[in-house]
């Protein structure tokens, strides 16, 4: 279910989006609000799900996750089956940040970071091809990134 959110809700979450150790006093004086309705608003948005976590973000380049691959996976026939199994297989490995069911000629999305492209042979060939179900993997290494956010589009 979608929150209704007001203009005082998106600047807070803009907010956050761009610093999460804001103090509610800090928020709320940046939008025009007293202390206690700023953080009734953000425990409420926390409450109903839209803020999920807080989170610090890392730089992977310098704690060394210097190759990132996009992987498209295709399932066979008996793999579709097991829909369950294969997603819960990927879940396991922290090699993965993000994974996508599709709709076209893929099934599914990955998002893997390693070291270095020897270390994803070694993931490859250790985990991802041993995953019950898979028919095809076209792995696309990303040679450099243009833009990485987290944060959402929330104006209207």
């Amino acid at each position: 279910m979608q929150s209704e959110l007001d203009a005082y809700d998106r600047r807070i979450l803009e907010l956050l989006q761009d610093d999460a150790s804001l103090s509610s006093a800090q928020i709320a004086e940046r939008v025009g609000l007293s202390q206690s309705p700023c953080w009734r608003r953000i425990q409420r948005l926390k409450e109903e799900g839209v803020i999920r976590a807080q989170v610090t973000l890392l730089d992977r380049k310098k704690v060394g996750l210097n190759t990132q691959i996009f992987a498209e996976v295709k399932l066979n026939a008996h793999g579709r089956s097991n829909f369950a199994g294969f997603t819960e297989a990927i879940r396991e490995f922290p090699e993965v940040l993000e994974c996508y069911v599709l709709m076209g000629s893929v099934d599914f999305l990955l998002r893997i970071v390693t070291p270095d492209i020897e270390a994803y042979e070694r993931f490859f060939f250790e985990k991802l091809s041993n995953v019950p179900g898979i028919q095809e993997v076209n792995s696309i290494v990303a040679l450099s990134e243009i833009k990485s956010t987290t944060r959402l589009p929330l104006t209207r």
